[in-house]
């Protein structure tokens, strides 16, 4: 028989600390630019069942989750499951994970203040970017609650 493997509370897989105790379809879903379909597509490109707990994976499989989560569109995932078609800086499609996706995002809202896009205007005067109504929402402004601003009501001479 084989020894008998020993449960891990956390595992880390993409520089993200997941609970052992999940099944690893929800459990993928911690990492930032990871949804069900992305989840969906990793487990079964590394034939793991999804419903098996993170804390019984072996290192391999780790390992496996691992590589395939850092480039999935070359391990197989369809191209237009990326979260980055068509890149702007190099025209590739991508599918872009933790820290790299907030920093790509970050970049993007920096060039569109940069270039002055009406996009980037929004989003540089803190304003809703796609298209929402602001007459009763997006009160706030840097931190501060805006009121509503009423007319004087004039006196009657009665």
């Amino acid at each position: 028989m084989a020894d008998k493997k020993e449960f891990k509370h956390l595992v880390r897989i993409a520089n993200t600390d997941l609970n052992g105790e999940k099944p690893i379809g929800y459990a993928l879903r911690n990492i930032k630019g990871v949804n069900f379909q992305l989840a969906n597509a990793v487990c079964s490109i590394a034939n793991l069942d999804k419903q098996k707990k993170v804390g019984n994976l072996s290192d391999e499989e780790i390992e496996k989750l691992s590589s395939i989560l850092s480039s999935p569109i070359k391990n197989g995932m369809p191209e237009w499951m990326g979260n980055r078609r068509k890149d702007s800086t190099d025209g590739k499609d991508k599918h872009i994970i933790t820290n790299d996706l907030i920093f790509t995002v970050d970049n993007d809202i920096k060039m569109m203040k940069k270039i002055k896009s009406y996009r980037g205007r929004r989003h540089a005067s803190g304003l809703p970017v796609r298209g929402q109504k602001t007459k009763s929402n997006f009160r706030r402004s840097k931190g501060k609650v805006m009121g509503v601003k009423r007319k004087k009501v004039k006196p009657s001479n009665k």
